[in-house]
């Protein structure tokens, strides 16, 4: 699309790591506007959510429907990958043999 930035990777909005998480967002410019990846590590770092409930709350209340899809990963190695799209290619594995496509 003419004007399109979304691609390129956005520290804070598309993605971001701390020490309780690792966040990469997609779907473009509402994610962008909505700085998902550090506001979902907001919500685990100044509220006190898990890591689901905080990805589950973004997707669901913080943007609009049809927008996004996170891939999230916690320090202890906790998976979620919630989105509100119709669809968005994902995966993840992990050592002990779970995988998720």
């Amino acid at each position: 699309m003419v004007g399109r930035i979304g691609d390129t990777p956005i520290i804070g909005a598309e993605t971001y790591a701390n020490n309780l998480c690792a966040i990469s967002a997609g779907k473009g410019e509402a994610i962008i506007r909505a700085t998902a990846a550090r506001d979902v590590a907001a919500l685990m770092e100044f509220i006190g959510l898990s890591l689901k409930e905080a990805a589950a709350h973004f997707v669901e209340e913080c943007v609009p429907r049809g927008t996004v899809g996170l891939i999230v990963v916690s320090s202890t190695g906790e998976i979620t990958m919630p989105l509100n799209t119709t669809g968005m290619f994902r995966a993840c594995a992990t050592e002990d043999g779970y995988s998720e496509i």
